[in-house]
């Protein structure tokens, strides 16, 4: 191995367990980077109880230990584990305390900007981030918007845009079993959305929403796909407010694995993304795959990761979103119009074109502590 190839240690922590967004992510970037003759790439991970596949370093601290400890200093060091490691990239927010070169992915600054929101282990990844970024740390933003919000909450200049790719397209339809979950719904026209029930993602703001198109027309059905999160208790409240003839027209499916999830991409009449913030935003991007229109609030990266590909509200307002919910199902020609726009938006994002960026950027961080 040449001096010209660079050594680098990439957290895959988030590989193992469910897989959200940020595993999509790490997927991503680590196939791509393996791609690459100019990286030698040694993924590691901080978790006592996953079984690390062959080639995939488990530092011995307990993941639940490391987050108290590096929230409040700096041992113990990681330098001991990793090897010849010339850069270090955290992917999923934390990097471990080091010497080397470091770089740390932010994809959204939801839980920054909201610590009293956030569960304990994710306030304590907070502060490891903060920590890291006091102590030299290069910031890896998922997004422009992300990269503004990150330059307002710290005091550094070490912040590189470089966007992620596409996540994998969803099948043709005829090569797709309908799931069983589907039979309630099936023959009806349905808004999907699709990610964790966390407060971010404001479903409350979509239920209410669908409650006043439910009140108005018979057809739609609203079908909710994704695991339970920290708000489980609030959508199930929100949901329970609703009137029986409401709460048979909601479908919530918990979380569902690919086949299903791009079933129900394909036959959706629309995506529905309503988010209070986002720093990308992978389903925007698999229901423009699948040809289908998305409605979105306009907030952080959405209009940024959608381009011309989605129908935006501006308002957090129920009426205003039903509004614009209804538009789409009913406006062919705003369908079309959206559909084509998101399948021109798709090729402006590449996983070899994160890989350069990602590379360029570890190039910088190693120069930096030069």
């Amino acid at each position: 191995m040449t001096s010209s190839v660079l050594r680098l240690a990439l957290d895959i922590g988030p590989l193992y367990g469910h897989r959200t967004g940020v595993g999509v992510a790490v997927d991503g970037m680590l196939r791509a980077l393996e791609h690459r003759d100019d990286v030698d790439v040694d993924g590691y991970l901080v978790s006592l109880r996953a079984d690390p596949a062959n080639g995939h370093r488990k530092l011995p601290i307990p993941g639940i230990v490391a987050s108290h400890l590096w929230s409040r200093s700096n041992h113990p060091s990681a330098d001991r584990w990793l090897g010849d490691a010339e850069v270090v990239h955290g992917t999923n927010y934390v990097a471990p305390p080091t010497n080397r070169a470091t770089v740390v992915s932010v994809y959204d600054c939801w839980f920054l900007e909201h610590p009293a929101e956030a569960a304990p282990v994710v306030r304590r990844a907070g502060r490891v981030l903060r920590r890291a970024i006091t102590g030299g740390a290069w910031i890896h933003a998922s997004s422009e918007a992300t990269a503004r919000q990150a330059s307002e909450l710290f005091d550094t200049d070490r912040i590189v845009t470089v966007h992620l790719g596409l996540p994998s397209a969803p099948p043709p339809l005829q090569e797709l079993v309908r799931p069983q979950v589907a039979e309630r719904f099936v023959g009806r026209p349905f808004i999907v959305a699709i990610g964790t029930e966390e407060r971010r993602k404001d479903l409350s703001l979509l239920i209410s929403a669908f409650e006043i198109i439910a009140n108005r027309s018979a057809d739609p059905v609203l079908v909710i796909a994704g695991a339970g999160g920290d708000d489980t208790d609030r959508v199930s409240q929100v949901i329970a407010s609703c009137s029986s003839t409401v709460r048979s027209r909601i479908h919530r499916l918990g979380p569902v694995d690919d086949p299903t999830k791009y079933w129900l991409l394909r036959q959706a009449s629309m995506l529905a993304y309503p988010s209070l913030d986002e720093g990308f935003g992978f389903p925007i991007l698999e229901a423009q795959s699948a040809g289908t229109p998305v409605v979105a609030r306009r907030v952080g990266a959405v209009p940024e990761i959608t381009g011309d590909g989605g129908h935006m509200v501006i308002e957090r307002d129920p009426e205003a979103f039903a509004e614009a919910l209804m538009r789409v199902i009913h406006d062919t020609g705003l369908r079309l119009s959206l559909i084509g726009a998101g399948t021109r938006n798709l090729k402006r994002f590449d996983w070899d074109a994160t890989a350069t960026g990602l590379v360029d950027l570890y190039h910088r961080a190693k120069d930096s502590i030069q």
